[in-house]
């Protein structure tokens, strides 16, 4: 696995010369490291890949992303800390490595996709609801996972991260739907003040083989559709290629917001015409 982090020194806090610790603060003074996993890129044999940016703007990279493998089942999970709740990025590291790992250890005990999807986001959900001194003090992000493997692709999301089906061949779409209220307020999350929660999944069954990415608002609201987000990508077969690529056109369109995208290859999984994508 690759995992470079753009950094001078992760260890060493800039302002007191204590110890950073996995959130990026100091242990000893509290302050946040701006540069600490400012960019991360991650990839595991057989081609599953991601990258993540700090972007142009942000103090702190609040993204998160995990890789893993099950047998034939690709896995990744995408999170995002909410910027208005305290320690978002706490909360979306430790989503996304409790989700992905939630994942594989369901998926090679050999329980359904769409269940190993639903109780690795609650228990994911769980494990950032432990993170909150109180309710009003509680550490917050979205969550959206996905697997891919011989019978097709599934997706599970809360909040405003995003899959897409991104096909070699054809037009792509996409595969959540954002949770969303009045003014495109976010209406879901992981955290204590949110409850348990109530993922959603659907699954596809693609005739052709493509990549199943997932994103947060901060390369989806530069490419918000699927064929844009495609014919960004390309059609190289490296996924890690890809997902530079992705993250670099949101750095050239102003990086407002952290950027994190993850691609997973997927073969085609029954000839002839897809199935349409539905909820499970």
């Amino acid at each position: 696995m690759i995992d470079n982090t753009e950094s001078i020194d992760t260890t060493e806090c800039g302002t007191c010369g204590g110890t950073v610790a996995p959130d990026g603060r100091c242990w000893d003074c509290g302050a946040e490291q701006p540069r600490f996993r400012s960019h991360v890129e991650q990839a595991l044999a057989g081609g599953p890949a991601g990258v993540t940016d700090r972007g142009r703007h942000r103090g702190i990279n609040a993204d998160a992303m995990a890789l893993a493998t099950a047998g034939p089942w690709n896995i990744g999970v995408v999170c995002d800390g909410v910027s208005m709740a305290p320690r978002g990025e706490r909360a979306a590291r430790l989503a996304a490595d409790v989700g992905a790992a939630a994942l594989a250890a369901r998926l090679a005990e050999g329980v359904l996709p769409e269940t190993a999807l639903v109780e690795s986001a609650v228990r994911a959900g769980r494990a950032v609801t432990a993170l909150a001194a109180s309710t009003d003090a509680a550490p917050a992000c979205t969550y959206v996972a996905g697997i891919a493997g011989p019978e097709g692709l599934w997706s599970t999301w809360v909040g405003d991260s995003r899959a897409y089906w991104l096909p070699d061949e054809g037009p792509g779409m996409a595969l959540t739907e954002d949770d969303s209220g009045e003014l495109d307020a976010l209406a879901a999350w992981l955290g204590a003040d949110a409850g348990e929660p109530t993922p959603r999944t659907r699954s596809y069954r693609p005739a052709v083989p493509g990549r199943l990415l997932l994103c947060t608002d901060g390369l989806w609201r530069h490419l918000p559709s699927a064929d844009a987000l495609r014919a960004t990508a390309g059609r190289a077969a490296d996924p890690l290629g890809a997902a530079r690529t992705l993250v670099d056109h949101a750095l050239a369109a102003g990086g407002q917001d952290n950027i994190t995208a993850l691609l997973l290859p997927v073969a085609a999984a029954v000839p002839g015409r897809p199935t349409a994508p539905g909820p499970d």
